[in-house]
């Protein structure tokens, strides 16, 4: 998974209808002005330090960040903006939206030096899984390997059972779970930054309040789910996100866990339906597709329901809207 999306992301620009999907961003505006909305407020209730840094991880085509960096410097919040972007594919496609931004590989070189305010949306979930069963021999590890040309699931030889939570540790024969070390790991990252720098986080993904059993694991390719073992690095392999071990891990280095919620009631609390009015005021001839834009953001069947929003923040900043 992790070699997979490594050559997936660096090879092409995968967003938009002629990509492989579309991500909240690209829906509507809206989303990114409302994070903007929700960053300013904090900073302003945290005192409005004057040096603050921007950063986000995976941020795709730079869409979010301009509608939230518009957004926030209405009320004189303009920080510097750092990307932890990998692709040279992306950052140029950034860097012609986000003229004056600073790339980094990984959170170790952004600056230290001041308060950071962090958006993570659908990062997370491209970050490569374990997957554990559960046999009659203990935990193993589901594996990759080679059926001929083709590739398949196998069954690893080693025991695993030292790496399974200790919730699941007598699950019955045959459960399976996911667990992903690289979020953790930077999560831990994170959690670290905000306490010793100060300053917010929010992590938009897909994915359930609590740990569950079962493969999440999933690829795309032309807005088509496909076996994620049929294209490897041509098609985007995600998993869902465990936001339960993630609220685990921020707290245990320090951060304060907001909460976490479902998108659409976030959105809601936010303004987005006031918003949503503005602007089909400003654009009466849009108002049908604005309207439908709103509800693919905040519906239940669409995306408002199965992706959430989880808000962190440094002990001694405040807590944000909508949790």
């Amino acid at each position: 998974m992790g070699e997979s999306n490594a050559l997936y992301y660096s090879s092409r620009d995968p967003f938009g209808d002629e990509g492989d999907f579309i991500t909240a961003p690209e829906v509507s505006q809206m989303f990114g002005e409302l994070i903007g909305l929700w960053l300013a407020d904090v900073w302003v209730r945290a005192g409005a330090p004057e040096k603050v840094h921007y950063v986000e991880l995976g941020p795709g085509r730079g869409t979010l960040a301009l509608d939230a960096l518009r957004t926030a410097a209405r009320y004189d919040l303009n920080p510097t903006v750092h990307f932890v972007e990998g692709s040279e594919t992306l950052r140029e496609l950034q860097a012609e939206t986000i003229p004056d931004v600073e790339h980094h590989h990984d959170l170790s070189t952004v600056p230290t030096d001041a308060p950071i305010l962090v958006v993570a949306n659908e990062f997370f979930d491209a970050l490569p899984v374990h997957q554990l069963l559960r046999a009659a021999q203990g935990w193993t590890e589901r594996m990759v390997g080679l059926e001929g040309e083709k590739l398949v699931f196998v069954g690893g030889d080693k025991p695993m059972d030292s790496i399974v939570p200790t919730s699941w540790r007598s699950a019955p024969q045959g459960t399976l779970i996911e667990t992903s070390p690289a979020a953790a790991a930077i999560m831990s990252e994170l959690a670290d930054r905000l306490v010793a720098q100060g300053g917010a986080a929010l992590v938009i993904d897909y994915g359930g309040l609590e740990h569950r059993a079962g493969s999440s694991l999933q690829a795309l390719k032309a807005h088509k789910k496909v076996d994620p073992l049929s294209h490897p690095g041509q098609a985007d392999i995600t998993a869902h996100v465990d936001f339960e071990t993630l609220g685990h891990v921020a707290q245990r280095q320090g951060a304060r866990h907001m909460g976490t919620v479902m998108q659409g009631d976030w959105l809601r609390e936010l303004g987005i339906e006031t918003r949503t009015e503005a602007l089909q005021r400003k654009s009466p001839a849009d108002a049908a597709k604005i309207a439908r834009q709103r509800e693919r953001l905040i519906s239940e069947s669409e995306m408002g329901l199965l992706f959430k929003v989880m808000g962190l923040r440094s002990p001694a900043w405040p807590d944000g809207v909508g949790f």
